[in-house]
């Protein structure tokens, strides 16, 4: 009995990983089949245009995935150190109650819901970056990431968003995996007179690179795919551009913002087309991030 039961919880769990297999098979599948008008018409072209109007029926995405890299990227790059900084006070520094107390805070902060980040970002932020930071930076609007005016949607407000949502993500992960760094190998470092930065240098940051990965692939598939508070704060305008100041678009927020609109088959199969990417792009990432992960744990 023991033997049957044991088979029947096999075949029930490969069922399960292979029904899931078979359903991102049949997204892409879908996928593919509901964008093919839009490549048929322009072929590779669809994704270097810089030109989206659907009006005269252009259809261009390389603005979106501009837009969707240029803010994830720059939002994970300056959410990693903030992170690793965090997770490290309150797992080797900080007093255990404030540890737990400060740690419950920011599981609390990881759940509130996009939509109020995104006001948060409509509402305080873009007066505050109109307002306050523009005249601050037009002292550096000689660093091309400066220039230009805003009137506080833009890719600045954006990034300052993906910043608020990820942080959260990647400080639970790395604090839990700090705290399980094994305590034999600390006092062993401790014990041969190194400091306490050399241990968290030398034996926790290394300990727990894996998880350390596993945090940053997680954030950055998040901030790839974030949809609504972005789309409030972005100022949703397909331009490529190095400055923050200025107005942007990524894959998610064209997808929200105008599928409702959409009225000929050629836009809906260019939309569908931009959920293609994102979900290639998404995908990809997380491939990657399995790869690396693989590597690292050997």
């Amino acid at each position: 009995m023991r033997l049957n039961s044991d088979k029947i919880f096999e075949y029930i769990c490969v069922s399960f990983g292979l029904g899931l297999l078979i359903l991102v098979l049949l997204i892409f599948y879908e996928l593919i089949a509901n964008s093919f008008l839009v490549f048929a018409k322009f072929g590779i072209n669809f994704l270097t245009t810089a030109y989206w109007e659907p009006v005269k029926g252009i259809y261009g995405a390389s603005p979106f995935i501009y837009g969707t890299f240029f803010t994830a990227t720059i939002a994970l790059a300056i959410a990693y150190p903030v992170s690793i900084g965090i997770a490290v006070f309150l797992s080797e520094l900080s007093p255990r109650k404030a540890s737990q107390f400060f740690s419950s805070l920011i599981d609390l902060i990881a759940a509130i819901p996009s939509v109020i980040i995104g006001l948060w970002g409509l509402f305080i932020l873009a007066p505050i970056i109109r307002d306050d930071v523009q005249p601050i930076l037009k002292h550096l609007s000689f660093i091309p990431f400066f220039q230009g005016e805003t009137q506080g949607l833009s890719y600045l407000n954006a990034i300052l968003v993906l910043i608020f949502m990820i942080i959260p993500i990647m400080t639970s992960i790395f604090t839990e995996a700090l705290r399980n760094v094994p305590r034999d190998l600390k006092e062993a470092m401790y014990a041969l007179g190194a400091t306490r930065y050399e241990v968290i240098r030398h034996v926790s940051i290394p300990t727990t690179r894996t998880a350390l990965l596993a945090g940053i692939v997680l954030a950055y598939g998040r901030a790839l795919g974030e949809t609504l508070a972005v789309t409030m704060v972005i100022g949703n305008k397909p331009n490529i551009t190095i400055s923050l100041l200025n107005p942007g678009y990524t894959l998610a927020a064209v997808i929200a913002n105008e599928f409702l609109e959409a009225t000929d088959a050629l836009y809906v199969s260019a939309l569908i087309a931009l959920g293609l990417i994102l979900f290639s792009i998404s995908l990809t990432v997380n491939l990657i991030g399995a790869i690396l992960l693989k590597r690292l744990s050997r």
